[in-house]
């Protein structure tokens, strides 16, 4: 069972109620352990259009509530959602990057609009299924990996603030997801063999160009590479990222070989895809420039001091932490260098930075300032 950094026996506990396996566990686990539970279900998206779950999902979760015998809210978050998370993720779709949605739901609606309502439900702590470990020393509290390696979700939750996980327990931040599935299993939970939601919340299973382009108007343009030769038509830039090599249409070039294609960037002045063949150097970079960094606790005494801080980061989720430097360069603005080039990386997702266990926090990928592709 997991340990807590806060006892929330005879403490009421709002916990957020997906509708899934995990959040059913951590409601056992926190009823096991004498507190006070009452489950939150968040509606976030209402567009009724054969791909979206919340029906099913609001479903699942009354049937754990009337399993567990504890009390069920439902609230509608969709509003605020819209107008802090998806008005974001079109934004940064027009500008050709690359957003992540999920870590701003948890800023801004898990630990930001839902906190405030359960502490108007009279909760002292929150609760999530999330896979993380909070600990709280010296009364700060700080967001470590979870023990499942595979399932670890701090790399979404590094935008969450300080205080919002010092009022935050992850009852399954010990255990290993077969473990999770087990107790559920053990406990005749409803939702025991449910499959795991995977890809972007109001995305569903849709296929994802047929949902952007009800938005964003489609824009196509050439494919070229980097001598400039055209060799296919994009259907819009918005619909591709760095390092793609699925859906780019190049086939039956003469002369071409057999190597396959890859995204390396984007021109939206002249609304251009730029691909290279292989594993070509251009697609690696050494540097990176970060912004919006957002620390949990505390923020190194070295970048305090505008001096070298160094640590390790990851670009992208499920990565292997990666050994870097980070320097202030002004303005909200940080160099971060890498030991070992990485691949690929794209503008718009979230740099997060670890010591050993510990996540630090994290920003924005803005751009590779040393490496961009020359274009002829």
């Amino acid at each position: 069972m997991s340990v807590l950094h806060q006892n929330p026996a005879g403490r009421r506990v709002i916990l957020g109620l997906s509708g899934g396996v995990d959040s059913a566990v951590a409601a056992l686990l926190l009823k096991e352990q004498g507190a006070d539970v009452q489950a939150l279900h968040m509606t976030n998206w209402e567009d009724d259009d054969g791909y979206c779950t919340a029906a099913d999902d609001l479903q699942d979760a009354r049937l754990v509530c009337e399993q567990l015998g504890i009390p069920l809210h439902h609230v509608n978050f969709s509003a605020a959602y819209r107008d802090r998370v998806f008005h974001h993720f079109l934004d940064e779709y027009r500008l050709g990057r690359t957003p992540n949605p999920d870590v701003l739901c948890n800023r801004e609606i898990k630990f930001g609009v839902f906190r405030d309502y359960a502490h108007r439900l009279g909760g002292t702590l929150l609760a999530t299924g999330h896979y993380a470990r909070v600990r709280q020393p010296n009364n700060e509290a700080q967001l470590f990996k979870a023990a499942d390696r595979n399932k670890d979700q701090s790399y979404f939750l590094h935008a969450v603030s300080s205080a919002a996980l010092g009022e935050t327990l992850f009852p399954l931040g010990d255990l290993q997801k077969p473990q999770v599935r087990q107790i559920a299993r053990d406990h005749g939970l409803a939702t025991s063999d449910k499959k795991d939601s995977t890809g972007i919340c109001f995305i569903g299973e849709r296929p994802f160009r047929e949902f952007l382009a009800t938005y964003l108007p489609a824009n196509p343009g050439p494919v070229k590479t980097l001598a400039g030769q055209t060799i296919a038509e994009h259907s819009g830039l918005m619909y591709y990222t760095l390092g793609q090599r699925q859906g780019l249409g190049i086939g039956g070039l003469r002369d071409a070989g057999d190597d396959p294609w890859y995204v390396v960037d984007k021109d939206l002045e002249t609304n251009t895809l730029l691909v290279v063949q292989g594993d070509h150097p251009c697609m690696y970079s050494s540097e990176i420039e970060v912004s919006q960094i957002s620390w949990i606790g505390a923020v190194p005494a070295e970048i305090q001091a505008g001096k070298v801080f160094t640590c390790n980061a990851k670009v992208r989720y499920r990565q292997d932490d990666q050994a870097c430097r980070i320097f202030p360069t002004g303005d909200d603005r940080f160099a971060v260098t890498f030991e070992s080039p990485q691949r690929s990386i794209a503008p718009g997702q979230y740099a997060v930075f670890y010591e050993g266990d510990r996540c630090l926090g994290g920003g924005v990928i803005d751009r590779m300032p040393r490496e961009k592709p020359e274009r002829s």
